[in-house]
């Protein structure tokens, strides 16, 4: 099985930054795509951003320009620098991993564990 477990996040004033990490560890061939999702309260599970192993990314509209996300493929890393934060921010932020097990299995979805980020003054 395949465990990730995220850190960073907490409360920020409007226009302040945070850092979200997440690592995965356990059985691991390879892992494709990885990314970040947040959930609102009352609001569907959205992607905030991803990123693929050879570096790729993709953001919604809402993130471009002031969230980055990064990986580090050997340690089975990866990142979100959120800056100019908005209250809109606020939500629970959970990393995302496509990962393959074992050479020739077919990928397999893993969560974080979900991490509350709060925009507030």
């Amino acid at each position: 099985q395949v465990q990730l477990v995220q850190s960073g996040g907490g409360l920020v004033q409007p226009g302040g930054s945070l850092r979200l990490s997440c690592g995965a560890s356990g059985s691991i061939f390879r892992i494709n795509d990885m990314g970040w999702y947040r959930q609102a309260p009352g609001k569907q599970r959205q992607l905030v951003a991803s990123i693929t192993a050879g570096g790729k990314t993709k953001y919604a509209d809402s993130a471009l320009g002031r969230f980055t996300i990064s990986r580090h493929n050997a340690k089975y890393t990866v990142d979100l620098q959120m800056n100019n934060l908005e209250p809109e921010d606020t939500a629970v932020y959970y990393c995302n991993a496509d990962v393959i097990e074992k050479m020739w299995a077919a990928s397999t979805d893993a969560w974080g564990q979900g991490t509350q980020v709060t925009v507030s003054s």
